[in-house]
């Protein structure tokens, strides 16, 4: 017999287990609603004789996914999460937490108070709440200390990293891996936990520190947080959590919880939530199937090309990759190879991975090969000419279903499905660089792409775990035509008085990893000067232009790859080049401009300011579809600081 507490929490029991099973669509989350149900649940399992132990688990795909979005930035509802966590541990009944999938933030929460956890061996667990600017506001620092040990607690919380069901065993966070039915497992061990003395986490006393450890832990955070208040917090609590009482730990975490939930950073990191879900909603898309895809074709094996690839691999897909010669080939399969090697030494892949993707994937030095595939994605030079001629050459190879893809960060899509005989099925894909490891993909969307050719497109990025972003055509797409406005203004601040370090330094306080000019220096100077030179015989002369990236160029300093760009670098290490300053001030001289200080705040500002104005242009011209999406393309393809919510939102630009 069902018993029902709520509409999203249901009961029944079995041989005197109380299963009490959340149904909270799409991801379980824990609601008001939801969390009335569930206090109710385990109210009535204290109050019946016919229960004698407790059994909570999720309905589909999720234990409980963390808390309910409609509820972000809102006073909570009562019973709040943490008199429900409260209630669970201090059960007199046996409470088995049964882990059929993810466990994130609040779901974790909820588990860490249960008695004994039991995983399925796909669940994923996690703490992500600094990712949203907060901390846990449930226990959550200081109950999983006392199972994982401090170190281990700094780096999950501090980070918001998810663990896999193993490493999640390895760490103490579940009690017991189910070889089948989850609910079954737990069951089972909650009967046999019936009349012993509970295991109470929030009881346990926290496992002694190595100091160098956790310090180790704390630094590795720290230098990942740039700027972020909620990744320090969280290692001080979890260092609390070994220093005083739960009672005091918890009172300190949820006043830091209730205080970061209303500060600017989470506020922002909120912004950035709500716009990856509005994303992937598409106009024009509403009930469009993408076309079935099991085999990725990859044209060119290069850095691009192979990050690709790999990225299909790790995807489940079938990979045909090809280059233009057995040599380059060779040097394709040997590229893959090496990613995959260092992903098995770093442990994110085991043996068994790596000859299992190798077996998916199929390299070959001719076109032909890729007739088999439902999508080919080019990775070749960036050059119509090169484009065009691949593509008039793939649209007789492939079937007529199959989806054409271009990885161009700057050419017209249009112009390359122009050569082919149908248009309407090719599209762009841009991938950001390394592409196995970058998340966003700039799907673009040609003039005359169908509907459901567009669809497929968002449907590979999303199995390789991408964040796609429907933009429309224009040199550049969303990104790299902001990035060129960005130095554009960098070059214009260099000429009127600021030195590259001054403006890296000045961008890095604000919160990017690195400043324009060291990015520069990362990427290479050398492709945007060819892009220049094609430029230079259309370029509007009463436009203003800064030639000393040129002159640069010219003088062979082509950035961290030749030792010298904006930068000398000195075994391996930028440092500030004398040279260059004076290439900086002969240029002003030659144009009659006086340096001046220019103070970090309107370095900043400049910079900003600039980056909102061109998404500004990209809306009014239908290039991109909402602001919100503007700044996801910038957080995610080009360090724009989350925690600041990209530069529409700090401009204060809403809507598409």
């Amino acid at each position: 017999m069902t018993i029902s507490f709520s509409e999203t929490v249901t009961g029944h029991i079995a041989d005197g287990v109380l299963v009490i099973t959340i149904d909270n669509p799409p991801v379980n989350a824990a609601s008001a609603e939801m969390r009335a149900g569930l206090a109710a649940a385990v109210e009535h399992a204290h109050t019946s004789r016919e229960i004698t132990a407790v059994v909570v688990t999720g309905a589909g795909k999720n234990f409980v996914g963390g808390a309910d979005i409609r509820e972000f930035g809102k006073p909570m509802a009562e019973p709040i999460l943490p008199q429900v966590v409260a209630a669970i541990e201090a059960s007199e009944k046996p409470v088995v937490a049964a882990i059929n999938g993810a466990a994130f933030g609040g779901g974790l929460e909820l588990a860490l108070a249960c008695h004994s956890r039991v995983a399925a061996k796909g669940a994923k667990l996690g703490l992500p709440e600094v990712k949203l600017g907060i901390v846990p506001g449930a226990g959550g620092t200081q109950r999983l200390p006392r199972l994982t040990g401090i170190p281990a607690a700094i780096e999950l919380i501090g980070t918001g990293r998810m663990a896999g069901a193993e490493e999640a065993m390895r760490l103490g966070m579940v009690d017991r891996l189910a070889e089948a039915d989850v609910i079954e497992a737990a069951a089972s061990a909650a009967r046999a936990l019936v009349g012993s003395s509970l295991r109470r986490t929030g009881q346990l006393q926290v496992p002694h520190a190595d100091d160098q450890a956790a310090e180790a832990a704390a630094a590795k955070v720290l230098a990942k947080a740039r700027g972020q208040a909620a990744p320090a917090e969280a290692i001080r609590l979890v260092r609390l959590a070994g220093e005083v009482g739960l009672d005091e730990g918890l009172a300190e975490e949820r006043a830091t919880f209730l205080r970061l939930r209303d500060s600017d950073q989470a506020k922002a990191l909120r912004h950035v939530f709500f716009a990856e879900r509005a994303a992937a909603k598409v106009a024009g898309l509403e009930g469009v199937e993408p076309r079935p895809v099991s085999t990725i074709g990859v044209a060119g094996l290069g850095l691009m090309g192979s990050g690709i690839a790999l990225a299909a691999l790790d995807a489940g897909y079938r990979v045909v990759a090809v280059e233009q010669s057995a040599d380059a080939a060779q040097k394709g399969r040997v590229r893959i190879e090496g990613l995959l090697e260092r992903a098995v030494k770093s442990g994110r892949l085991d043996d068994a991975g790596r000859s299992e993707r190798l077996g998916r994937l199929t390299i070959a030095d001719g076109l032909d090969a890729l007739a088999a595939a439902d999508l080919v994605i080019e990775a070749v030079f960036d050059d119509i000419e090169v484009k065009t001629k691949l593509f008039r050459e793939l649209d007789g190879i492939v079937r007529p279903d199959a989806v054409l893809a271009t990885n161009t960060s700057y050419l017209d899509p249009d112009a390359l499905a122009a050569a082919t005989s149908r248009p309407e099925r090719v599209l762009g894909m841009h991938f950001f660089s390394p592409a196995n490891i970058m998340r966003l993909v700039e799907v673009v969307r040609g003039a005359k792409t169908a509907p459901d050719v567009l669809a497929t497109g968002l449907a590979v990025a999303k199995r390789l775990g991408k964040l796609p972003i429907v933009c429309g055509v224009c040199e550049g797409f969303v990104g790299n035509r902001i990035f060129s406005a960005y130095r554009r203004e960098a070059e214009y601040l260099l000429e009127e008085g600021a030195l590259p370090h001054e403006i890296d330094a000045a961008m890095e306080g604000y919160g990017f990893a690195m400043g324009p000019f060291a990015v520069f220096d990362l990427a290479g100077l050398e492709i945007a000067w060819a892009r220049r030179k094609r430029q230079a015989a259309t370029r509007d002369l009463s436009v203003r232009y800064v030639d000393i990236a040129d002159r640069l160029c010219e003088a062979g300093r082509f950035g961290q790859k030749t030792g010298r760009g904006w930068y000398v670098y000195v075994d391996g290490k930028r440092q500030v080049d004398p040279d260059v300053t004076a290439m900086i001030e002969a240029a002003r001289a030659a144009k009659g401009i006086l340096a001046r200080p220019i103070p970090n705040a309107e370095i900043v500002s400049r910079l900003l300011s600039t980056m909102a104005e061109e998404g500004r242009a990209l809306l009014t011209e239908g290039i991109a579809e909402r602001a919100s999406d503007i700044d996801l393309v910038m957080i995610n393809g080009y360090g724009f600081p989350a925690h600041k919510g990209g530069p529409m939102y700090q401009a204060g630009v809403s809507g598409g």
